[in-house]
């Protein structure tokens, strides 16, 4: 079925801070409703939505009003609709709550005047799949509620009839329990009526200069033409320093929300992750005691000089504060610069920093929150709201802006055949 020049829509389910969103929304689609439970996360959406709002309406100076702290968030969202506010529902889905949130998307629907939902996307809490996950809790998160969280998601696809989906979730997806989950998972599927094939891809193929592979489910309603599209990866010659070397550099516990002279790599432009008008936010470091200092230079030093990992044990002795020299040993770990990517970005970035040691010897002290945000691809005017924890935890969970994009305009083109 032809769009006929309707604007694609979708709604975003288990949204965070709207990694998935970002994407999407860039790629022209628009959202009619982001369902969160976390508060902060729900701030984080509704602020993004100011952004795209006001750059619409060509009031784009009140958002950077609010970034420099010339304005309150409470005067920042007087100047958009409340409609598009309230868009954003902050809800916990469960078997309880579905008609509720039912009643709101469809009140959402009939004053925006639409009919019909082209995309449902969203990806429920990974932990219950992911292998880490599974490898500290005692049972491997056999029984964990969160593992049956798909069938709410179907809810909403026999609800909603959209014409497609994108469920997101980590690798481990596939083997939890020995598959039992991802099978059940597409019986689900199946049964509303949808079509479903996945793959395995990775961040870094869409150009993002991180190594995160994560399952992306495709779905269509049965009786139509699509098909799982090809996404062609994107060729370049980045690393990793192209997103820092713009930054100012920073003692741990020091601030500074101003760029440095150096200008902006070609990959920030390219990507569309700085422009000359943005507004640097969340460049505060984290303060660190001097131990660990003293073991973030030895492992930027074996990095930076050898191309080395150092792992735990080899630790001076009067270093090393853990008993355990048999897990984990790769606890500390330097973002590598010379690298086309990183490694994977996680969540438990809001618990310490040390998986994510700045390069720069000089500063030795781990990423800040925006750094973080550009390892996942989120451009310099995405403002997250929330404690530093809840930034961080935020990032750690999104599915990075820039492979989001890069889905949603390859699906735009099936959509709009």
């Amino acid at each position: 079925m032809p769009n006929e020049n309707r604007t694609l829509n979708f709604i975003d389910l288990f949204a965070g801070a709207g990694g998935l969103s970002e994407g999407f929304m860039h790629a022209g689609y628009f959202p009619i409703a982001h369902v969160e439970m976390n508060p902060e996360a729900c701030l984080t959406l509704k602020t993004r939505a100011c952004y795209y709002h006001l750059k619409k309406t060509g009031q784009l100076s009140l958002y950077q009003d609010y970034l420099g702290g010339r304005i309150t968030r409470t005067q920042l969202y007087s100047n958009v609709p409340e409609s598009l506010l309230s868009s954003v529902i902050n809800q916990k889905m469960s078997g309880d709550s579905m008609w509720a949130l039912f009643t709101q998307i469809d009140d959402i629907m009939q004053e925006q005047h639409i009919k019909t939902v082209d995309i449902v996307v969203g990806g429920p809490p990974c932990q219950a799949y992911s292998i880490i996950g599974r490898s500290r809790k005692q049972g491997g998160m056999a029984g964990d509620p969160r593992n049956y969280l798909y069938r709410l998601y179907c809810r909403v696809l026999k609800k909603y009839q959209p014409r497609m989906f994108v469920f997101e979730n980590v690798p481990g997806l596939l083997t939890a329990e020995q598959g039992k989950h991802f099978t059940n998972m597409k019986k689900a599927f199946r049964q509303v009526g949808y079509v479903i094939e996945h793959r395995i891809l990775s961040a870094q193929d869409f150009g993002v200069l991180q190594n995160r592979q994560r399952v992306i489910l495709i779905g269509w309603k049965k009786g139509t033409d699509f098909s799982y599209p090809d996404f062609n990866p994107v060729k370049h010659d980045y690393t990793v320093d192209a997103l820092f070397r713009d930054l100012p550099r920073l003692e741990p516990g020091q601030t500074c929300n101003t760029y440095a002279t150096t200008p902006p790599s070609k990959y920030l432009e390219d990507f569309q992750i700085r422009s000359d008008v943005d507004t640097l936010t969340w460049n505060t470091s984290r303060i660190t005691c001097d131990q660990d200092r003293e073991i973030y230079r030895l492992v930027i030093a074996a990095w930076n000089d050898k191309q080395r990992r150092m792992q735990y044990p080899e630790l001076p002795e009067h270093l090393k504060t853990h008993k355990n020299t048999t897990a984990f040993t790769d606890r500390f770990k330097v973002v590598a610069r010379d690298l086309p990517c990183t490694h994977t970005m996680v969540a438990h970035i809001a618990k310490d920093g040390h998986y994510f040691i700045h390069p720069d010897i000089g500063q030795a002290r781990s990423i800040t929150v925006r750094e973080a945000a550009r390892i996942q691809s989120f451009p310099d005017n995405f403002f997250f709201e929330g404690s530093r924890t809840s930034a961080f935890t935020q990032i750690g969970n999104a599915v990075p802006p820039v492979m989001a994009r890069g889905i949603a305009s390859r699906l735009k083109q099936e959509l709009e055949k």
